[in-house]
């Protein structure tokens, strides 16, 4: 039995979601679940399905992308430590509910990949314990990595004091 169909046989004996939707490309096994099953499933999927490790946390903006229904994808890269399987979970959400359950009290490791997605696209999680800007100041109010932010910014590197090396 692959790794990918002990999962799902797992996932359905635990929990009833009938949205959610299984995918396998050469090799990889993506997961994608609505934002309201997204605590429960990850639960489920940590401890009786082995995957221990979580990886990355990053969103991608779809805004112009050629038949995409929602506006934002949070991706979730899970690894199994002792077997080596992967596992990419997608949760789908639309403006102006940007808001998911925070990973922190499964995974440490969610601290910080949490608060990049948060600073780069706006998408806030319930529960995090330090909920704040990682990359950028707390004073700027935008998101530069959603499509619809100006390739040159708005102007907001003229409202900051200028570092100089030596004060650095």
């Amino acid at each position: 039995m692959s790794a990918s169909a002990m999962w799902k046989d797992r996932l359905d004996a635990l929990l009833a979601d009938p949205s959610r939707q299984w995918s396998e490309f050469r090799g990889q096994t993506r997961l994608i679940v609505t934002a309201e099953h997204l605590s429960p499933t990850m639960s489920a999927l940590r401890d009786p399905c082995g995957l221990d490790m979580l990886i990355d946390v990053t969103a991608v903006d779809l805004l112009e992308y050629q038949g995409a229904r929602d506006r934002f994808e949070v991706v979730y890269c899970l690894l199994n430590t002792d077997s080596g399987e992967r596992l990419t979970v997608s949760v789908y959400l639309n403006e102006p509910d940007l808001t998911l359950p925070s990973m922190y009290p499964l995974w440490k490791s969610a601290d910080w990949l949490e608060r990049e997605v948060f600073d780069m696209f706006g998408v806030r999680f319930e529960g995090h314990p330090n909920h704040k800007r990682l990359l950028l100041p707390e004073e700027f109010v935008s998101y530069p990595l959603r499509k619809d932010y100006p390739m040159q910014g708005r102007g907001e590197r003229h409202n900051f004091p200028v570092v100089t090396r030596a004060q650095s």
